[in-house]
This record gives structure tokens, C-alpha cells and sequence, in this order.
């Protein structure tokens, strides 16, 4: 199976084979081998939120595929937008976003957004208005950068790391546990971390804290898939129980749904939960595992140093496919 979707919006969208098509296709891009030509084609990445593996990770795959990235930066380069359907603009917006992405879909050949939560009210950013509605204005593919929701491009990296390492996936222990830090942070990555680990057959661990699970339709998602695939999920709440035999360690940290918003009742919440960090210990119980983590991490709080600098650590490897994986989406839905 090819993947033959116009948009690559979010890892819940797609079956298990076309996300193991693009897996497969990455490692072949990794390997030498040649990908469809996006010679003459053009990617406008608009960043409404700051970016290094990914602004950086984009433009070097459309110039490996011999297209032309152009970035642009939200807050600077365009006009302040308006998303609401039927919005009266007499205050601080100047463009409604269906000018803009009809403006846009004229100038080049695909668009790829990156958007993240506003933290005011769960219901609204799980809606993924920004990268939901150039999809729906836009004539060429859009692309999700992340959103509220998923980071799609940063999980298919990590099923290619994954599959790269462990070759057989089925059945394979992955834990992704959560993790202490200092600010409420998105959901996006450790959806599509979930997501990816399901979409390879793999026994999907979740470690949290009662109180800090992600979202519920989310989740049956990742159980429907890990289960059709071979495998299945089990949430912990204990991350020593859950990282024991496991074969592939995820740390992320994420914001609560139930004080989504609140910053106060989200810091007290977490003040006691220090230890929820990723030690040399906890790994010396895994089957051999590895260590991931999207980056930037703040080592000695999400992870210890003996962890990043020893020889379980995969970010590096993470980080390159980042390349590898965009290449692959891009050849697929632009290149089409």
C-alpha cells in the first residue's frame, strides 16, 4: 500500500501499511537510494511557534529532493490572522486565513504549518483550528508541523528509529512515560509517540501520573491500532513497573487536560512528582533498551546525564531521521 492522501496531518488519520510505507520509504532515502524529484517545486513552512530540528530538518529535505523551501516566521512575516468562521475584523486581525492560504496555494506547491496550543481552553486546541483550516482552504497538500493534537513528522521519525534498531516491531515492550518539568508542555509529541509505537504492532506502555493521561479518543486510537497489529496498550502509574523489560524508553513531558490552561493548579499539581525522571537505574531494568526523546530535554530533570551521554541514548539517530523521515512524506504527497 502507497500513500495516496493529498495531506499529512496527523498519524490517527492514516492505516498502519501506508504509515509503514513512508517507514520503509525513509530508510530507502537513508540507504542511497534516489526519491521522486521535487525539482521546480516549492514548500512555504509558516511557523507560528519557534523551531530548530524542524524549521532546519524541512528545508534540508526539500533541497535534497532539489525543491526550494521558503520559511516564514508568523509573527513577523505575515499579517496577524483570523480563524473564525464569519469573524467581524475590526479588532487586532488583518487577514482572514482564507485569503491567505488561497493567496498561498497559488505561490507554491504545498504548505506545511506548525501551530501549537493556546493553553486557554482544551475543547478549543483540540480542534487544531490553525492547521485544520489551511487544510480545508488550501488547494495544494498541507503538511502539520504540530499542533495541539500531533507533531506527525517527529512520530514517523520515531517508527523509523524504532524500526531501524529493533527490526521486528510486533510485540515489542515501548514505554512512554512522562516526565517532570518545570512548565506545562503540549500533548502533540506524546500522542504521536503513542501513536507510532501502535502503528508498528508494538505492547504500548503508558507511565503518568493519575491525572496527567492524554487524550481519551487518542487513546482508544492507539489501543484500536496496537491491538490489530499484534500488540496492545497498558497505562501504568507506577514508571518503574512500566519501563521494566521494556525494549525502547520515551520520555516526554505533558500538561494535564483536567487543569488545561490553569497554570497555578498545573504547578501545584506537579510539585511532588520531581522523581518521574528517566535514571540510569530505571534503564539498567529495561530488556536492553534504548532511550528517546523528541529534543530539546533538559537533562537532570526529564532525563539523567548517565542516560544522554551512555550507550542506550537514540536521540541523536532520532534527530537524523527527522531528514530521512520528511523526505519520504514530502516525496509522497508533493511529489505525487
Amino acid at each position: 500500500m502507497a500513500f495516496v492522501h493529498r495531506d499529512f496531518l496527523g498519524l490517527a488519520d492514516y492505516a498502519s501499511d501506508e504509515i509503514r510505507f513512508l517507514i520503509g520509504r525513509a530508510l530507502d532515502a537513508k540507504r542511497g537510494k534516489r526519491l521522486p524529484s521535487l525539482a521546480g517545486k516549492t514548500l512555504a513552512a509558516i511557523f507560528f511557534n519557534p523551531s530548530l530540528r524542524t524549521r532546519l530538518s524541512f528545508q534540508i529535505a526539500m533541497d535534497r529532493l532539489g525543491g526550494r523551501a521558503i520559511l516564514v516566521n508568523a509573527g513577523s512575516d505575515l499579517w496577524a490572522l483570523e480563524f473564525d468562521e464569519g469573524a467581524v475584523m475590526d479588532g487586532a486581525t488583518s487577514e482572514h486565513v482564507k485569503e491567505a492560504a488561497r493567496v498561498l496555494d497559488r505561490y507554491v506547491d504545498a504548505l506545511a504549518i506548525r501551530a501549537f496550543p493556546m493553553f486557554r481552553s482544551w475543547d478549543q486546541d483540540r480542534g487544531d483550528t490553525v492547521i485544520r483550516s489551511f487544510a480545508r482552504e488550501a488547494r495544494v497538500p498541507v503538511i502539520n508541523m504540530e499542533s495541539a493534537m500531533e507533531h506527525p513528522c517527529q512520530g514517523l521519525a520515531d517508527a523509523v528509529t524504532i524500526t531501524e534498531r529493533l527490526g521486528t516491531t510486533t510485540a515489542r515492550p515501548f514505554c512512554l512515560t512522562w516526565a517532570w518539568h518545570p512548565k506545562a508542555l503540549p500533548l502533540a509529541v506524546p500522542h504521536s509517540a503513542l501513536l507510532a509505537a501502535a502503528h508498528l504492532g508494538m505492547e504500548v506502555r503508558l507511565a503518568c501520573p493519575p491525572g496527567y493521561e492524554p487524550d481519551s479518543e487518542t487513546l482508544a486510537k492507539v489501543k484500536e491500532l496496537a491491538v490489530g497489529g499484534g500488540g496492545g496498550l497498558e497505562i501504568f502509574h507506577d514508571q518503574a513497573a512500566a519501563i521494566k523489560g521494556a525494549q525502547v524508553v520515551y520520555a516526554k513531558s505533558w500538561a494535564s487536560i483536567a487543569r488545561w490552561g490553569d497554570a497555578e493548579a498545573e504547578k501545584a499539581a506537579r510539585k511532588e512528582l520531581r522523581g518521574w525522571q528517566v535514571t540510569g537505574r530505571a534503564m539498567e531494568t529495561t530488556a536492553e533498551g534504548f532511550f528517546m526523546h523528541c529534543l530539546p530535554v533538559r537533562r537532570n530533570v526529564v532525563v539523567a546525564d548517565e542516560v544522554l551521554d551512555g550507550p542506550a541514548c537514540a536521540v541523536y539517530d532520532e534527530a537524523e531521521n527527522r531528514i530521512w523521515a520528511q523526505m519520504a512524506v514530502l516525496s509522497a504527497v508533493v511529489g505525487r
